[in-house]
């Protein structure tokens, strides 16, 4: 790996990578927290008669959605439950953006659309709006929407994109092919809202070679923070069935050589791009594989960061990174 030297820490403070919660405290000079809502919506190209789920076969979405969203609950009414469950785990938030979290949360009419994203905004304490999404479901009046309310609040759009090969799309059901997922970043960067992209890595079928080409492609579509998430194999999913039926066509990080092959994405990554999150984490009852134990998110980062600092490597000081195979 060509490291360039010596390394230098550009966020302040000699931390490795450039974090969501730095990134949030350079736009507004303290911590922001999300509140995750559930307005009930779906995706389209999920199918009501499959047992599995129709739509991507790696998705559970009740794995990862907390215990106050409930799409039987008004938004302000979820709002308020999860400022007051925040308020006793991270008592220095007194800021919050409402995070329209589950499924695709784009997938409806304008006017329904501006209703719920009115909704939220009314709450009081919620100063903004991220909203989680699929590319194929930005058609420009709901683009148009989308920047008429950021004229007057803080709006953010995440992107689930996964990967940028169209193979792998395919295999995933994704339901779109990669450069749908680029021109969507276009779109909404040319109307001026902020992107953050979702990646998995490990994906069926993908080489170390693949996950890089689609880092390099989603770094030169101008985003402003990325996810990653390693491959999970949840209960109830139509890839939960394929990995029980051929547990051999998939290649399932441990922990040790997951943080491994992130350290060179990380070398790889402008210094200008946010990292919001570098793993995925399902309730045990959810998850099949891999296993890693009890770990939480918070410490496998501290792991992380201290694997970035032993090994001497800042986010963004590598030019090529060393593919771990």
């Amino acid at each position: 790996m060509s490291l360039s030297e010596p390394p230098i820490f550009p966020w302040g403070d000699e931390q490795p990578l450039y974090t969501y919660t730095r990134y949030m405290r350079n736009l507004f000079g303290e911590r922001v927290q999300k509140l995750a809502v559930d307005a009930g919506f779906s995706c389209p190209h999920r199918l009501k008669n499959d047992r599995l789920g129709g739509g991507c076969t790696y998705c559970n979405n009740e794995a990862f959605n907390p215990s106050y969203c409930a799409p039987t609950k008004p938004i302000r009414q979820q709002l308020e439950e999860g400022i007051s469950f925040h308020a006793n785990r991270y008592r220095r938030a007194s800021r919050y953006f409402a995070y329209f979290q589950a499924y695709t949360n784009t997938y409806a009419g304008v006017e329904r659309l501006r209703a719920l994203f009115e909704e939220a905004l009314e709450t009081a304490g919620v100063e903004g709006l991220v909203i989680a999404t699929r590319p194929d479901c930005l058609q420009p009046e709901i683009i148009a929407l989308l920047e008429e309310l950021a004229r007057r609040t803080y709006l953010f759009v995440e992107l689930g994109v996964e990967t940028l090969h169209d193979e792998t799309l395919e295999r995933i059901r994704r339901g779109h092919a990669a450069a749908v997922s680029l021109e969507a970043i276009a779109r909404l960067r040319q109307a001026g809202l902020p992107v953050g992209v979702h990646l998995i890595w490990g994906l069926p079928g993908e080489t170390p070679e693949m996950m890089y080409e689609t880092l390099e492609g989603v770094v030169r579509a101008d985003i402003q923070t990325i996810k990653f998430h390693q491959l999970q194999i949840l209960r109830g999913t139509r890839m939960a069935q394929e990995w029980e039926e051929n547990p051999a066509a998939f290649t399932l990080w441990s922990l040790d050589d997951y943080l491994a092959f992130l350290v060179g994405i990380v070398a790889a990554l402008p210094p200008t791009i946010a990292i919001e999150r570098i793993c995925a984490e399902a309730p045990p009852r959810y998850l099949l594989a891999p296993n890693w134990g009890l770990i939480r998110n918070d410490e496998v980062l501290r792991r992380f960061k201290q694997m970035l600092l032993e090994k001497g490597v800042v986010q963004g000081s590598a030019k090529k990174i060393e593919l771990c195979s």
